[in-house]
């Protein structure tokens, strides 16, 4: 999972960049980029840290430009140092910088074409290096001493069938523009905004539309499944779908958890589809269990907060806030290790005992994962004086990888991977576990756009709509996995 944005202005646009990437913190706190283009001279600075850290004034003052991008991204396979960070540069053709949201499904395939094939050197383990250069490669077979937009739709094209997996990715090309482009199924999110000012009209591309909201510019649209679109230096557009007969499939999951509820994703409100998620969920606890005690819903915040809300309102219990978050500690799924996972759930919330003792809690989080973080919090809900715990999820049982850009762990990781939903009430020690059903979660983010008719959801049915070639979860685990993370640190 990252965050990325790009802005065509009329006047520099580092400042904005920044502004727009601490918005998308959430997307990843590990290490942050930002590349800006001055004249024929490419801009770069980037570091691992958070957004705030990585940039001090003296670093500002230098991205100089008005035309740039910026990143940031969170620990994922083969992303564990600073030469993983983003954006990444190749010098042929032209000078281009790029950063990308998602994951291919092919890299090793793509590695070797582009060494025996294309004659293309590959630095670091990312795939996002691989899908710069099979971009930068296209490109080049396009006769690049005639550059247009539809050379460059032409480009695209040839990665789209070239790459496969998910991807948002921005390219900063010099001289020339800013490229915006998005996988044939439109698994990962991008975003188009514009804005007006005196010397014309500026555009920008976020991963999430809560970036606009902070720079004044205005949500337009997605950009589609298989579009690219390109902002010419004199702040033109040029658009085109580069691919044909692909799936629209937009991960689910940035609805549950990872987008911010003040986006706008596939014209749909995240805030308003958790909503509905926790009506659905509610509704479901009211026909299994009519008679509940149930005496407080409360969530675990922040993500859970929008659903437990309305859940709460549909059982007709009291909404309560029995945790008080440590804003200063990060989000503990995307934290790069168990250990420091575990450490931090008890830094990071704090219980209020008063609304805990003698009662029985609902306690309402957005998702299971691994189920360390929920076991700790119904431990501590005990330790607080509870009678039963209770605990909802607004999402599925995730029970598979997800290899799309999401650093979910490997399978026999999961809480839920091979084992029923009484198994994992048992092993989190719950009085109850309920999870909503997969036709309410999808249900409950259609309903704000009637053209979504097909989601990613990979993570719950184990079906991948790219395909995977034979060995590769295997290998994705042996990389993803905690044990391999710390023998990389180790070593």
């Amino acid at each position: 999972m990252c965050g990325i944005i790009g802005i065509v202005g009329r006047s520099d646009v580092a400042a904005q960049l920044y502004d727009g990437l601490t918005v998308l913190q959430h997307r990843g706190q590990d290490a942050a980029g930002i590349a800006t283009l001055d004249g024929a001279r490419l801009r770069l600075h980037k570091d691992n840290g958070l957004v705030r850290d990585v940039f001090g004034h003296a670093h500002m003052r230098l991205l100089l430009g008005r035309a740039g991008i910026g990143h940031c991204r969170y620990p994922t396979a083969g992303c564990d140092n600073v030469g993983e960070a983003q954006p990444f540069y190749v010098n042929s053709p032209y000078g281009i910088a790029f950063a990308h949201n998602g994951n291919l499904v092919n890299t090793e395939a793509l590695r070797r074409e582009l060494f025996e094939d294309d004659r293309r050197h590959i630095n670091t383990d990312s795939d996002s290096e691989v899908l710069l250069n099979v971009l930068a490669h296209e490109l080049a077979a396009q006769a690049p001493e005639k550059f247009s937009a539809e050379r460059l739709f032409d480009a695209v094209a040839a990665v789209h069938r070239r790459a496969r997996g998910g991807y948002a990715c921005l390219a900063l090309v010099v001289g020339k523009g800013l490229l915006a482009m998005r996988d044939p199924n439109g698994i990962r999110p991008l975003v188009l905004g514009e804005r007006e000012t005196p010397q014309g009209k500026e555009y920008a591309f976020a991963s999430e539309s809560v970036a606009f909201d902070i720079l004044g510019f205005k949500r337009v649209r997605d950009v589609a499944a298989g579009e690219a679109v390109f902002v010419a230096l004199d702040g033109t557009l040029h658009s085109r779908i580069c691919t044909r007969d692909a799936v629209h499939a937009p991960c689910i999951f940035e609805y549950v958890y990872l987008a911010r509820p003040d986006s706008m994703i596939e014209d749909v409100s995240v805030y308003k589809a958790r909503l509905r998620m926790g009506e659905r969920l509610g509704a479901k606890i009211r026909r299994l269990r009519p008679d509940h005690d149930i005496d407080a819903v409360i969530p675990i915040p922040d993500t859970a907060r929008t659903a437990a809300s309305s859940l709460a309102a549909v059982l007709g219990v009291p909404f309560r806030e029995g945790f008080v978050k440590n804003r200063y500690i990060g989000r503990t799924f995307i934290m790069p290790g168990q250990g420091e996972r575990a450490k931090s759930v008890r830094r990071k919330l704090n219980p209020i005992e008063l609304e805990f003792r003698k009662k029985n809690v609902l306690l309402v989080d957005d998702s299971i994962v691994r189920g360390t973080t929920s076991r700790q919090i119904i431990q501590m809900a005990r330790e607080a004086g509870a009678h039963k715990v209770y605990f909802a999820s607004a999402a599925p049982p995730v029970r598979y990888p997800n290899v799309y850009g999401i650093d979910m762990p490997a399978a026999h990781e999961l809480i839920a991977h091979g084992r029923s939903e009484a198994e994992i009430e048992t092993l989190l020690g719950a009085d109850w576990l309920v999870y909503l059903d997969l036709v309410d979660l999808e249900a409950a983010v259609a309903e704000g756009n009637d053209a979504l008719t097909r989601f990613d959801a990979s993570c719950f049915t184990g079906e991948y709509v790219t395909g995977l070639d034979a060995g590769y979860l295997e290998a994705l685990e042996a990389a993803r996995s905690d044990a391999a993370k710390q023998l990389r640190r180790a070593g």
